[in-house]
This record gives C-alpha cells, sequence and structure tokens, in this order.
C-alpha cells in the first residue's frame, strides 16, 4: 500500500491501518478478473496514491461500484479509510508483491478491456 502523507494521518487524526493479509491466489485472481475491478486497480497504481471513492469514473452505478470496492477489499488488493467526509482507497502493492512477486505487474501490463456499462 502506498504510505499516507502526514496531512492525510493528520486529517483523520489516527495513525495508518494496520496491513491486511493477503488471502489466497484464486480469490486475488478472481477479483482482478473483472475488467471494472481491473479499471479501478489501474486507477490506483496509475496515481500511486490514495483517492477519494467519488474520483473514480467509470460506467457503473454507486451501488455496483461498492460492490466492486468490497470484493477487492476482500481480496486485499485495497484499503479503505475515512478521512474526515471522504473514503480513501489505497492499492495494496507491498503486500501484493510481497505475496505474490509480479503477478500484479503482470496483470496491469495486460491489454485494457472496457467495462460494460451497468
Amino acid at each position: 500500500m502506498d504510505e499516507l502523507t502526514d496531512q492525510d494521518e493528520e486529517l483523520c487524526g489516527e495513525e495508518a491501518w494496520a496491513p491486511r493479509a493477503i488471502p489466497g491466489i484464486t480469490a486475488v485472481l478472481q477479483a482482478l478478473g473483472d475488467p471494472v475491478r481491473l479499471a479501478l486497480v489501474r486507477a490506483l497504481a496509475e496515481c500511486g496514491s490514495p483517492r477519494p471513492c467519488g474520483s473514480f469514473t467509470l460506467p457503473v452505478t454507486k451501488s455496483t461500484m461498492s460492490h466492486h470496492f468490497r470484493v477487492l477489499r476482500d481480496a486485499g488488493i485495497i484499503e479503505q479509510r475515512e478521512v474526515g467526509t471522504r473514503k480513501l482507497t489505497s492499492l495494496c502493492r507491498a503486500e501484493l508483491d510481497a505475496a505474490y512477486p509480479g503477478l500484479l505487474d503482470s496483470v496491469l501490463r495486460a491489454p485494457e478491456v472496457e467495462p460494460a456499462v451497468h
């Protein structure tokens, strides 16, 4: 996961979350197998820092986006935390790279598939 800045920690008023264990490879691959979730992961990887949930522009409803965030969280691919009135989403890159070296880089190099409109 990318480190939060001192400003983010001050805004939150609490320590950064403890890293979560990464589930088995099947859960990770299933989570990354959906074009919408892969688009979210790509956006986080390109940004390199935590992003507010509302900053992702994908052709899905808010409830569908919440579902995709939950699947990614459950697979240990992202972490989310409240900072003031915003929910910041971070990619757990270090944890994924430690558990499955090279997997995330390989997935991110794959050709992009446009997410279907839901």
